[in-house]
């Protein structure tokens, strides 16, 4: 009975180890661009920061995760 359960635990701890852990995203930086001005393609900084990621990644940001890059940068 002990075997089977000594076996369980050293499975988890090394499927534990080999998953990778997740890299911090990195963002493109729009602190040096002034908002709704053609360098900004008219839009506003969170919106140009969600086009941009769409362009890069093909996903959208949630506007308010914009925001939120667009308030730290």
């Amino acid at each position: 009975m002990l075997k089977p359960f000594a076996v369980l635990i050293a499975s988890i701890v090394i499927s534990a180890a080999l998953v990778p852990t997740a890299s911090a995203q990195t963002y493109p930086s729009v602190k040096n661009v002034k908002a709704f001005s053609a360098a900004a393609n008219f839009m506003s900084l969170p919106g140009y920061l969600r086009y941009l990621v769409h362009q890069r990644t093909g996903q959208w940001l949630t506007l308010l995760e914009a925001r939120r890059v667009v308030d730290q940068q």
